[in-house]
């Protein structure tokens, strides 16, 4: 945190000084013919507002997301795409609010240059200064290796050939525990075995787990995740040849061994407060604006229908913390009293009249605002299911419980790339979908789930 700090001061420094750079260069080397005669008190406050706009950008680039150890050329290539962006931003959208600095494309050009050469000048000395200490040995993350064989003895020596990687490993971990317990390479000894991982991670503050087996061995694989589903803690394994070829895994490198990293950090802090308070903002206005349409459902769906108009049901949240959710009635009264809990299917004969239309355009999903403003739900996240139905598919699909680690949401990734659930099949595609979100977590994604979400809405394309 204290070095995402340090990389922000510097960034407002660089762009402050960036526009005070172009500013001398656009009226004080007499270079362009100025019909007026500005001073530097003139564009104070156009350097805060241009400051606020980049570490906006910044921030919604990713600009403050960084690995332990992160490599001077790609921060200095994010640098230089971000810029790039925000200065076309700037370009199309406030050209006329910053005269006369934007008067000419020249200018426009100078700034940019000023703004990269600043901005990449701050980042590489502070880059340069945590590698420095990292391999001195102060800051490093504590690592534990899942895996006693040849190959955890290379990714060990390579991590203490390179201490700049920002790893400090703690130990090894077996796969046949018992028998290699108390076994050492070089200095490192087998600490425990792969049930005792979540102690070990407590006990020792580890940071990464590194997978040093094949991962061709999937139920291994599986036990090493689920064992730490609940914790934060990184986890990188070495990615099959094919998703390397085929691009569909990114990966980083530790000198030679490619890695991806598995179910990573959700989301910054910072990330997770906006979305809150977008949740809370976005739901306080819908509500508003659907109570004419909640007033006019009520009164259909009581003559189309009898009984109540709202319906709730328990589902599980966030770390299958059980919660009620809200909803508009869709169909018949007892509808699973004779057949138990059971998904409705495409022409489910439950399903009333008016039913049929709020789920085709999902209006029935309008009091879930109201789980939002509690603190249940959200905006976007995966839909929430109930909780026997989340038992049964945990013990017939790895990685299921991996949807709890999130607030349920009103929409989500899966609910705009596939329909609604009729078959165990619909499940297993939708948690691929769920498991993405999860992985790639963030406010740009929200925003774009939300306005696909409006989208279908309008298009009457739900199922």
């Amino acid at each position: 945190m204290r070095f995402k700090l340090t990389i922000l001061v510097s960034d407002i420094i660089a762009t402050i000084s960036a526009f005070l750079l172009t500013f001398v260069f656009r009226y004080k080397l007499n270079i362009f013919s100025n019909k007026a005669e500005l001073y530097f008190l003139d564009i104070a406050i156009p350097t805060v507002i241009l400051s606020i706009f980049w570490i906006i950008i910044f921030f919604y680039y990713g600009l403050y997301q960084f690995p332990i150890a992160p490599s001077r050329t790609d921060e200095n290539f994010r640098v230089v795409k971000t810029t790039f962006y925000g200065i076309i931003i700037m370009f199309l959208l406030t050209f006329d609010l910053y005269q006369p600095l934007s008067v000419t494309r020249i200018t426009i050009l100078i700034y940019w240059f000023s703004l990269i050469f600043f901005i990449i000048l701050g980042r590489s000395f502070l880059i340069s200064y945590r590698r420095r200490r990292l391999t001195n040995g102060l800051g490093l993350s504590n690592v534990l290796i899942v895996g006693w064989n040849p190959f955890g003895f290379s990714i060990y020596d390579k991590i203490e050939q390179f201490p700049a990687l920002g790893y400090r490993v703690i130990g090894f971990v077996s796969l046949n525990s018992p028998e290699n317990i108390g076994k050492k390479y070089k200095d490192k000894e087998v600490i425990g075995g792969i049930k005792s991982l979540p102690q070990l991670i407590k006990n020792n503050n580890i940071r990464e787990l590194v997978i040093a087996f094949e991962t061709t061995n999937h139920k291994r694989l599986l036990d090493v995740i689920n064992q730490v589903g609940d914790l934060d803690v990184g986890l990188k394994i070495i990615p099959d040849m094919y998703d390397i070829i085929s691009g569909q895994a990114r990966t980083n490198q530790i000198y030679g061994f490619p890695l991806i990293d598995i179910f990573p950090k959700i989301m910054p802090s910072w990330e997770r407060i906006v979305k809150r308070i977008i949740d809370i903002f976005i739901s306080i206005i819908a509500l508003i604006f659907f109570i004419p349409l909640l007033l006019m459902l009520w009164i259909i769906i009581k003559f189309d229908s009898k009984g109540p108009v709202f319906y709730h049901q328990e589902r599980a949240g966030k770390n299958g913390k059980a919660f009620k959710i809200y909803k508009l009635r869709t169909m018949i009264v007892d509808a699973e009293k004779e057949s138990g809990p059971v998904w409705s299917q495409k022409d489910d004969p439950r399903i009333t009249r008016v039913g049929r239309i709020l789920r085709k355009i999902r209006l029935d999903e309008i009091p879930q605002f109201i789980n939002v403003i509690e603190g249940s739900m959200s905006i976007v996240g995966p839909r929430p299911e109930r909780p026997n139905f989340v038992e049964n598919f945990s013990k017939e699909i790895p990685l299921y419980k991996h949807r709890l680690k999130m607030k349920p949401g009103i929409t989500g990734w899966a609910q705009i790339k596939h329909k609604y659930d009729e078959s165990f099949d619909d499940v297993k595609e939708k948690l691929r979908y769920d498991l993405y979100y999860l992985e790639n977590m963030s406010l740009r994604l929200d925003f774009k789930i939300i306005l696909n979400t409006i989208s279908i809405v309008f298009s009457a394309k739900g199922q």
